[in-house]
């Protein structure tokens, strides 16, 4: 059975702040070990007011500190952004912290608008260094050579798992020559999934860390107890996604009766194409949509990305989500 696992992007919502946006991210994370999802991840954006989990490394911290046996880590980590010793140190602490339960999931996209990449001090050509620099990570993380003047401390030995994250082509080649996992997103780029898959499948090289490929996709899923019900909490995520569009994006807004309302006829299908492989539903809905997904994809397991406002009701859509995928705590890891 593929196993489960949640992308929690620590939103801000309408009438929150951000403590409370990582507080609630937290209790998420203990209520889905309860429930049995294999991991939970966050991941770094940056000038978003509506995320706050831009210092993703503190975050994970925080969150893996609130539970005691989910894997916990980046979906991920923009590698470009960051020096690798600096990351190696970081998430080896983490590792130090809670063995056997980091994951550090890496991408080479910004996380964020071209001003502030300046802020960053990210050069323009940083997101080409990117296979040196997961090759630099591994370096980092292995037991250390007799003659290696420069350590991470206290990385050194810890040999985090690594993930390459993607939305093309790119990651889904570079994962397989390395023999990493791939976590697709397709939960906003639904149209490059498939191929992806299949480069990453045909190029795949084992590796130390792992013998065949593993392959996790990311989706959109909202349940609720009832079909309208779940279709109703779904507004929260497409306001936001046409927020993109617009160019204004801001907290996180409670769901509304009438969508049409909120979107023009561009826009509707702008959000159609992006969220074209969400699931949204009661639990025999969310059920044959995991199951269609799964039979697809042969996905090794899903990340999952609930939008839903109203912090109970979040917790209903996991709980939900969990019940129809028949979860337990024997769902397969990589």
């Amino acid at each position: 059975m593929a196993a489960l696992s949640i992308l929690d992007l620590a939103r801000v919502r309408e009438g929150g702040d951000a403590r409370g946006a990582l507080e609630q991210a937290r209790d998420v994370a203990a209520h889905a070990e309860t429930c049995g999802y294999t991991r939970f991840w966050v991941a770094e954006h940056h000038n978003m007011p509506g995320i706050a989990s831009a210092a993703t490394s503190v975050v994970i911290g925080f969150v893996a500190g609130g539970t005691k046996t989910i894997r916990v880590g980046a979906g991920g980590i923009m590698l470009p952004n960051h020096s690798p010793l600096v990351i190696a140190e970081q998430f080896g602490t983490l590792a130090q912290l809670y063995p056997g339960r980091i994951d550090l999931g890496l991408g080479r996209a910004p996380g964020t608008d071209q001003l502030t990449l300046q802020a960053l001090r990210r050069a323009p050509e940083a997101a080409e260094h990117f296979p040196q620099d997961v090759r630099e990570l591994q370096y980092f993380f292995a037991p250390p050579q007799p003659d290696q003047r420069i350590q991470a401390v206290p990385a050194a030995g810890t040999d985090v798992p690594l993930w390459i994250l993607g939305s093309s082509n790119f990651g889904a080649m570079l994962a397989g020559e390395f023999g990493l996992p791939y976590a697709f997103a397709s939960h906003f780029a639904p149209d490059f999934l498939l191929p992806a898959l299949a480069i990453y499948r045909e190029r795949f090289k084992p590796s130390p860390q792992l013998s065949k490929p593993y392959a996790m996709v990311g989706v959109n899923i909202i349940a609720a107890d009832t079909d309208a019900e779940a279709h109703c909490l779904a507004t929260t995520q497409q306001m936001s996604v046409v927020s993109i569009f617009r160019g204004t994006r801001g907290l996180s807004r409670p769901p509304i009766d009438d969508i049409d309302s909120y979107w023009s006829p561009m826009e509707k299908e702008q959000a159609r194409r992006w969220l074209a492989r969400s699931i949204v539903g009661d639990v025999a809905t969310i059920r044959a949509g995991i199951d269609a997904l799964i039979a697809e994809t042969s996905a090794d397991e899903l990340m999952i990305v609930s939008d839903v406002h109203d912090f109970a009701a979040r917790l209903r859509s996991f709980e939900l989500i969990a019940q129809a995928h028949g979860l337990d705590k024997q769902a397969p890891t990589a």
